[in-house]
């Protein structure tokens, strides 16, 4: 039970822990998992350069087993002020509520991606990962020439092409169930409505059918029988995040800790209403008064509201907090990363052996003729 083709060696099971972007996945939880045989991941996301060198340097203080970085892909500046500064207003009374002021929107798009890259390109680790976007084929080749598996998220076909067609070595396969932010490579609200995306199975099965690549599942998984199903359908790995989430190494805040099989929070939404690109999310205050009027501008709204999220979490409100959640968040079990990695890898063998079991009481049995003994 290994990964296989360009992730084969990475680690001893195929499961992946998801780079959560915030603060969830820091270097002692991707440590467990990897030393636990998954593969943990850092998010680079939202951080400085020199932060995620850091973080890197952290990790391999307390690890030597593969782990991976995942980058945020520049954003095109396709955003209408105008519309970023009608939300603002919208937001006034929540900054006066919180007492903390709104955030500069134009505190730039790009997450200091030339930057970062060239850190990886200059000290590689064993994988990179891309969100929001695809690399171009000469920063695939580049990363391939240092030793580095690249993998592109995808939540189409059609970007699932072009990350082939850009080199990449894998891609993550994200289904609508997913929590967090829908890694899209082109929000468009236009080509479809921010709920239209497809489910983790279907789209298993169409990006199998249209690319030669290794996939990795993601999408509501939190159960070892999931990560059977997933497997079954053509995956080589399942990237899990919120079943992560919880664990006491995750560095997410404790308020979103406990919301996760909080029952004041009934269900997830795709919501814009803190920063501006589809993410999935407890239903909470925040999303519902503003997630119909944000407008479609990542990262600007991103940068609006960080510090009223941050004031709501100080304030011990997670009704103004950011909670993203993956469908099957009631189904989160508190317990360590390292923990967590030998239960689903139980659950995945004893579902595979049901499997196994039921498809021989299911094979034809020999037919006996009129002399034989049944």
């Amino acid at each position: 039970m290994v990964m296989s083709s360009a992730l084969t060696g990475l680690s001893r099971y195929p499961i992946v822990q998801a780079p959560m972007a915030g603060g969830a996945s820091r270097p002692q939880l991707a440590a467990a998992v990897g030393a636990a045989g998954g593969l943990g991941f850092l998010a680079a996301g939202y951080k400085t350069p020199a932060a995620m060198y850091e973080e890197i340097k952290h990790l391999r203080a307390q690890s030597d087993v593969p782990f991976g970085v995942n980058l945020f892909m520049p954003q095109p500046a396709t955003s209408d002020p105008s519309a970023v500064a009608v939300y603002a207003e919208q937001l006034a009374g929540e900054a006066a509520w919180y007492e903390t002021p709104l955030g500069d929107p134009d505190s730039g798009n790009d997450d200091a991606y030339e930057a970062k890259l060239a850190i990886l390109l200059d000290d590689p680790v064993p994988v990179v990962s891309f969100t929001f976007g695809c690399p171009t084929r000469a920063v695939c080749e580049a990363l391939a020439r240092v030793g580095t598996v690249t993998v592109v998220t995808v939540t189409t076909v059609e970007e699932a092409l072009a990350a082939h067609a850009a080199g990449a070595d894998a891609v993550c396969v994200q289904g609508i169930e997913a929590g967090g932010h829908q890694g899209t490579h082109r929000d468009d609200p236009h080509a479809q409505g921010m709920g239209a995306g497809l489910g983790l199975l279907a789209l298993i099965e169409l990006v199998r059918d249209a690319v030669p690549l290794p996939l990795i599942a993601a999408g509501g998984l939190m159960r070892g029988t999931q990560i059977a199903a997933v497997l079954a359908a053509g995956a080589s790995a399942a990237q899990l995040g919120t079943a992560f989430l919880v664990c006491p190494e995750s560095g997410a805040h404790e308020l979103h800790k406990r919301a996760m099989t909080d029952t004041t929070f009934t269900r997830t939404e795709l919501t814009r209403a803190f920063s501006g690109r589809p993410a999935r999310g407890l239903a909470n205050r925040f999303l519902r008064e503003h997630g119909p009027y944000a407008p479609v501008a990542y990262p600007q709204v991103h940068h609006l509201t960080s510090g009223l999220r941050k004031a709501a979490a100080k304030a011990g409100d997670p009704q103004g907090m950011a909670l993203w959640a993956g469908q099957g968040h009631r189904l989160a079990r508190e317990m360590p990363a390292g923990h967590l990695v030998e239960v689903l890898v139980d659950e995945l063998e004893a579902a595979r052996a049901a499997l196994a079991a039921r498809a021989g009481l299911a094979a034809p049995q020999p037919r006996t003729g009129a002399g034989d003994v049944a």
